[in-house]
């Protein structure tokens, strides 16, 4: 039985992170910018002003919701998003490309996050765009609203978006006690075992406790931990790895050198040897570069949707940071560090003798910390991967309420936290194979909204420079949506009482 499950999963996962997914997530984030006039790169001084910026310059943007509102600020919003995709992938992931694919994957893994950022930026706009509020008042948004409202409401489409809704909700449910989960906190567990011999039920149990007190909390209370540990967790590993970098600043141009030649296997001799080398680079790029920031995949826009933001647009500013700060900033710090430490031949990528791919970064920070740098990294792998624990939550828990109802959501935060101590303590195997490709097959339904509603993040957008840029006096999108929500409200509660 095993066997066939594996055999099943090899070619499902072959599917979604083979040619077609990943030339499937290219091409979405390619037409996204190049129907708003590449934004990512026109309008960067306006995003980051209105994102990272806002920050120091506006309050609102900061400022706590009263305990009446159920929704979340913008920078909380944004720091459980990241708490979510800033995970394991950004240290483990990034030397898995480049041993994998060479030094070059790093160079396509940055083109697939700069393609991502408009995908990020798509997913966000239609999530608050298309949210509605549950009875507790929280708002719930994501893919399975805009495929069930947006897709679903174009002519003879209702049943596909529908069922697009409920595949994308099945898919996240499974993936956040995968890699949303258990195999976060398995990573936790071997690494503080590997540096602090803490025995592996010890780290569950005590994760299980701190995930009980968090989670069941709701929203409001995983948001108020993630706006503390994800600037926490960012400055202290960039902090480390600038450290790292700086040591060895003089290894920055062949290391660079590397990642510009490699993209093209310029090294390469022979016909067949350039073309295989290539799109071994391309591909580990690509796929490195989806799993660490998650653009595309429809995961973060959950947390997203649930921002205190009228402005649909203002929010897809933040998904465009968002994918910025995971991967050109901390991604490209761990491929610096790794590239510069001479941990792996700038040439091929090979790894030096005796050090595997998942030990490259405590190789690179051991040579410059002593027997400090196991303990750094133990830290930076149990903050990262606990944030993502912490992201997925929510996550499963607004795919569950999507198909169940706020009272199915109660009881998947129980089980997700019993689970906490199951992936500490367990040999997942193939359980992580599974949850990645769960991981993966919540991009196509995603991908298939986003889309086919491209015309309205162009439409919403147009309206917001409008009016914000431009000072035209015209009325906004989401004010049109909120009302037509309401009057679909009236009608089904209407209908509820003659019933």
């Amino acid at each position: 039985m095993v066997d066939i499950v594996t055999r099943v999963n090899n070619v499902v996962n072959g599917f979604v992170w083979g040619p077609f997914g990943l030339a499937l997530l290219f091409c979405t984030g390619l037409w996204l910018s190049v129907r708003t006039g590449f934004f990512q790169f026109r309008r960067m001084g306006y995003w980051l002003k209105h994102t990272i910026g806002a920050i120091f310059t506006n309050k609102d943007v900061t400022a706590h919701t009263s305990k009446e509102d159920m929704a979340i600020s913008q920078f909380q919003s944004m720091c459980t998003a990241l708490a979510g995709t800033i995970g394991t992938g950004n240290i483990v992931g990034v030397a898995t490309a480049i041993v994998s694919g060479g030094p070059g994957a790093i160079f396509w893994m940055w083109v697939m996050a700069l393609l991502g950022m408009m995908t990020s930026f798509a997913e966000n706009v239609l999530g608050v765009y298309y949210r509605r509020k549950n009875e507790k008042g929280e708002w719930n948004g994501g893919a399975m609203y805009y495929l069930t409202d947006g897709l679903g409401a174009k002519p003879g489409c209702k049943a596909v978006g529908r069922v697009l809704a409920v595949l994308f909700a099945c898919f996240c449910i499974l993936a956040s006690f995968g890699i949303g989960n258990m195999s976060q906190i398995n990573s936790i567990a071997g690494n503080m075992n590997a540096a602090f011999h803490l025995p592996y039920l010890a780290t569950g149990l005590a994760l299980m406790a701190m995930t009980a007190l968090i989670v069941i909390g709701g929203l409001k209370r995983v948001a108020a931990v993630t706006e503390k540990l994800v600037p926490l967790m960012a400055l202290f590993y960039v902090a480390g790895a600038l450290i790292i970098v700086v040591m060895h600043a003089g290894n920055i141009p062949a290391a660079l050198a590397a990642i510009f030649k490699g993209a093209f296997n310029l090294n390469a001799a022979g016909g067949g040897a350039l073309g295989y080398g290539i799109s071994q680079t391309i591909t580990w790029g690509f796929k490195r570069g989806a799993f660490s920031n998650e653009a595309g995949l429809g995961s973060a826009v959950m947390v997203n949707s649930a921002s205190n933001v009228k402005e649909p647009v203002h929010q897809g500013m933040w998904g465009v940071f968002e994918v910025f700060a995971d991967t050109m900033v901390v991604c490209t710090l761990t491929a610096l560090v790794i590239l510069t430490t001479g941990v792996v031949d700038l040439e091929s990528g090979a790894v030096l003798a005796g050090v595997q791919d998942n030990a490259l970064v405590g190789r690179a920070f051991t040579a410059a910390f002593g027997s400090f740098g196991p303990k750094f990294i133990a830290v930076s792998i149990l903050l990262f991967a606990y944030s993502t624990t912490l992201g997925w939550s929510h996550y499963g828990t607004k795919a569950v309420e999507y198909l169940f109802g706020t009272a199915g959501s109660r009881v998947y935060k129980v089980v997700f936290v019993c689970m906490t101590v199951v992936g500490a303590t367990m040999k997942l195997g193939l359980a992580w194979d599974l949850s990645d490709t769960f991981n993966g097959l919540m991009m196509i339904p995603n991908l298939i909204g986003v889309l086919a509603l491209s015309g309205t993040v162009v439409d919403i957008t147009r309206n917001y420079f409008a009016r914000r840029v431009r000072g035209e006096n015209i009325e906004p999108m989401w004010s049109a949506f909120e009302e037509y929500q309401k009057e679909e409200e009236a009608e089904a509660a209407a209908e509820a009482r003659q019933q």
